[in-house]
């Protein structure tokens, strides 16, 4: 299958490239940037010096004129852009008039991720101008949507605090283990990489001290609510490391509830998955950087029925351009692991 990335000179889709250039079913055929961009004409790997040099790719400059001819050309396209810009792009690339389209998109962006059109309105600061389309899209954890995703035209890939709350949520909130009145509190921490490339103060490690930000009112929360099924406490942190994401989520369970049956949820959730590993310890942000790996552990007391989840990923592979690659596979009907493991 012939892949392109939009948005390849930013950290996730240098992720991207790294894994579709040595993927054994994905040619990647072309890179593409905004046509504005510093990067333009820039060779990928000069970029990303971690890139193998035979990754010789150009970074070619596109706009949106440019897009019914790319949407012709690729069976996979994959948009690492701004919010903004992938929801008026993924729209152009699939027609949304028609959708008759082969091409399949995998937005990296949070456009797509809130079916409630309201509440992505006012979690993201403007409105979805496509609603049949925002309707069609299917939300890509890819553990817990094999099917809907192998026949979505569009995927949106979850965003990554996302993916390591819901990992840690969804066996339980879905074994309807949850204590009534009970709202998961997840505290999580992430490295300065999820900021993006785009030089900040604001995450410059000269400034960056372990920190507490958009409490109450991140934008993640309404997309873990939903796709949890339930009302959530959210507080992301910044660290001072480059990658990763440590999420600590803490449930109050039902009476009756045991030990066992928490294991067993956990085990049967993840049973088909070699990505999501059960561990036997706590786990460690080093142990899963630089891999498409989702670490889980926890730790029930049943006295005062208080059940602690740890979930450690790679922001910028499980939380980003790994799970868009295993969205990616399951679409063209391969092993979700494919080109990852």
């Amino acid at each position: 299958m012939k892949a392109c990335i939009f948005g390849a000179s930013g950290y996730t889709g240098a992720e991207l490239v790294k894994i579709l250039h040595k993927h054994p079913k994905f040619e990647l055929v072309n890179c593409y940037v905004s046509e504005g961009s510093a990067d333009k004409n820039k060779r990928i790997s000069d970029l990303h010096a971690f890139l193998d040099l035979s990754c010789n790719h150009i970074l070619q400059g596109v706009g949106e004129a440019d897009l019914a001819e790319i949407a012709t050309q690729h069976d996979a396209i994959f948009l690492a852009l701004p919010h903004e810009v992938s929801h008026h792009w993924a729209a152009k690339l699939l027609n949304t008039n028609t959708l008759n389209t082969n091409t399949k998109v995998f937005d990296l962006s949070g456009a797509y991720r809130i079916s409630d059109l309201a509440v992505f309105e006012n979690a993201y600061a403007f409105p979805n101008a496509y609603p049949t389309l925002a309707d069609k899209a299917v939300y890509g954890l890819a553990e817990w949507n094999y099917e809907a995703i192998s026949n979505a035209q569009l995927v949106a890939v979850p965003g990554c605090y996302p993916t390591a709350s819901l990992t840690a949520l969804k066996p339980i909130v879905d074994s309807a283990f949850l204590a009534d009145n009970c709202i998961p509190v997840i505290n999580a921490t992430s490295g300065v990489s999820g900021a993006g490339r785009k030089a900040s103060m604001t995450t410059s490690f000269y400034e960056v001290s372990l920190c507490a930000y958009g409490v109450l009112n991140h934008r993640h929360m309404p997309e873990i609510e939903e796709h949890a099924r339930t009302q959530v406490i959210f507080t992301p942190h910044l660290g001072a490391f480059k990658r990763g994401i440590l999420a600590t989520t803490t449930m109050f369970l039902k009476e009756g509830i045991s030990e066992t049956d928490v294991a067993n949820a956990y085990t049967n959730a993840y049973a088909r998955s070699n990505i999501v590993r059960l561990r036997n310890s706590w786990p460690k942000v080093d142990e899963v950087a630089n891999t498409p790996y989702c670490d889980v552990y926890w730790k029930f007391d049943p006295t005062k029925r208080c059940l602690v989840v740890c979930t450690a990923i790679d922001n910028l592979l499980k939380g980003a351009a790994s799970q868009a690659v295993q969205c990616a596979n399951l679409a063209f009907n391969l092993p979700d692991d494919a080109g990852l493991l």
